[in-house]
């Protein structure tokens, strides 16, 4: 069975007002339009042409819509949750735990008798939240820690390192970013100005990225902690179908554009910084990994003629790219699906059967688990989202 998908819109605030209706071809109405979501998250499941959510046909017949050896492997849950996120203004400092800690704090917030839907809960599930970010356009990003030195090379160059250098302690990440998140907020203003100042007087090339970025974070968010821990993060710019892969405990925080996102079937997020909404530190800190990032950018890999895989590694889901223009491509992906288009038109068809989905920009297709192989035709580019 290949069936289309009705798909929830997420509207939080620092979403953008024209870019999913842009790629859906819908009409703005104003609001901000931050994530469509695909997938069986009880929050906000897809829906069936039959008007049954995927939540609700999972919970009825786990082995059945995901195949016997996804459901077993993952609980009975719909492994992963797909998303079109679209930002205008940054999101959050945050990071995602790992199962062990996502299952720890879920039950320390359930015997707290905190309500799931409460805005001071930490953890709203009890899964990890790894996740792929593919960019549909250029994006703008902090993924992960720079090396410390790195920090000091900037301050330096900016001329700020007096300033913020009892914030930098002994030269350990964990100590220089704890301090950082945990300043008073009235304490952290003239250091925000600071920084502002020093970042819209820089003329140098080496940081001028990393300035301008600042500067912006300075004037938006004034008496943020989470503008000093954006010095220690790695400012990562992604072209068209570049990705980040963010596995637990990495820090980072989404700061503009539109792009292709997949992650385990979770909504648990710690926040720290550039947010008005819940902020817990310490548990922040307890789940972040502070190993420097390196090389933050992945690229796809070709595996088949018009088909790029984002190797990760993750357990919880695999992404392909296909790129139509004309000629039916095969993707050799298995168990539960999500087909969804991005570009163009794409038509789905179960490969043996008659079954076939077509698509346009914006929408997206389920195949059950127990379903062979799936080919693609049309003319544009779709993402093909398994189990594995």
């Amino acid at each position: 069975m290949v069936v289309p998908l009705q798909n929830s819109i997420r509207d939080y605030a620092w979403g953008s007002r024209t870019a999913i209706p842009e790629l859906t071809g819908m009409v703005p109405d104003g609001k901000p339009q931050a994530e469509l979501w695909m997938g069986a998250h009880e929050s906000a499941p897809s829906v069936l042409p039959s008007g049954e959510s995927l939540f609700d046909l999972v919970s009825a017949d786990a082995s059945g819509v995901l195949g016997e050896e996804t459901a077993a492997r993952f609980e009975g849950r719909f492994p992963f949750l797909a998303k079109i996120l679209a930002a205008e203004q940054p999101l959050s400092i945050q990071a995602h735990p790992s199962r062990s800690q996502a299952i720890d704090g879920y039950a320390r917030d359930e015997a707290a008798g905190i309500p799931r839907d409460a805005n001071d809960r930490n953890y709203k599930d009890a899964w990890p939240k790894p996740e792929i970010l593919i960019a549909l356009g250029p994006f703008d990003a902090l993924v992960g820690f720079r090396p410390l030195a790195a920090s000091i090379a900037l301050l330096e160059a900016l001329g700020v390192l007096d300033e913020l250098r009892h914030l930098l302690l002994d030269g350990k990440l964990e100590d220089a970013f704890t301090s950082f998140m945990s300043t008073d907020r009235d304490a952290i203003r003239p250091l925000v100005a600071g920084l502002g100042e020093a970042c819209r007087g820089y003329e140098g090339a080496e940081f001028a990225v990393e300035a301008e970025t600042l500067s912006r974070l300075c004037e938006d968010f004034p008496d943020d902690p989470g503008v000093l821990a954006a010095l220690l993060l790695n400012r990562v710019r992604l072209e068209r179908f570049q990705a980040v892969y963010l596995p637990a405990g990495n820090v980072h925080a989404y700061l503009h554009g539109t792009g292709f996102e997949v992650m385990a079937n979770s909504d648990n997020v710690l926040r720290g910084g550039l947010t008005r909404k819940h902020i817990d530190v310490p548990e922040l800190v307890s789940v972040v990994d502070f190993e420097p990032l390196e090389s933050p950018v992945l690229e796809g890999t070709a595996v088949a003629p018009g088909v790029t895989a984002y190797e990760t590694g993750c357990e919880y889901f695999a992404v392909r790219r296909v790129e139509l223009a004309g000629e039916p491509v095969e993707v050799d992906a298995t168990g539960p699906r999500i087909v969804a288009c991005v570009d163009g038109t794409a038509e789905v068809v179960v490969v043996g059967t008659e079954d076939t989905v077509a698509l346009s920009a914006g929408r997206s297709a389920f195949l059950q688990g127990p379903e062979g192989p799936c080919t693609l035709r049309g003319s544009g580019t779709a993402f093909v989202v398994s189990a594995r």
